[in-house]
């Protein structure tokens, strides 16, 4: 599967732990930046990953800021794109297995010192996750959803 990730300053001392992890599961990682520590605007680079699923050069995405937040709210912006905030390995896998999520978001500050041990779990669990095709209440759900992005994203 081919993953685009992106992230802000605050996001930066997480991506590595992000791309690392999702390379070491096989998968292929367009990395939208940034590539330093300098101060850097989080809807910019949650266009470029958000853009990267809309027009299909990725299946999922990966954004990182201080809370997960911005990236978040500025992704779910994009038709096609279905970002959340995750945490936790539960709601990293929950997310893609009912509600069809393609971009995991984190905060970088959130995670805090933890990043080394949470990061590459959280990321196995969204990576290894699969919408549950076939089990009609998730399907009826994302149906209604994709309904209303039907109807505003004109």
């Amino acid at each position: 599967m081919i993953f685009a990730v992106g992230c802000d300053h605050a996001g930066y001392p997480v991506k590595d732990l992000v791309t690392g992890a999702l390379r070491s599961l096989g998968h292929e990682v367009i990395d939208e930046g940034v590539f330093s520590r300098e101060s850097a605007d989080y809807p910019d680079y949650a266009k470029k990953v958000a853009l990267d699923i809309e027009n299909g050069r990725a299946q999922r995405g990966v954004l990182i800021c201080g809370s997960g937040i911005g990236v978040c709210i500025a992704a779910s912006k994009f038709k096609g794109v279905r970002p959340a905030i995750a945490h936790d390995v539960y709601s990293a896998a929950q997310g893609v297995e009912h509600d069809d999520m393609n971009v995991l978001c984190l905060g970088a500050r959130v995670i805090g010192d933890k990043a080394p041990q949470i990061v590459p779990e959280l990321v196995k669990a969204f990576a290894q996750a699969s919408f549950c095709k076939g089990e009609e209440r998730h399907e009826r759900r994302t149906a209604k959803v994709a309904a209303f992005e039907k109807e505003n994203f004109k």
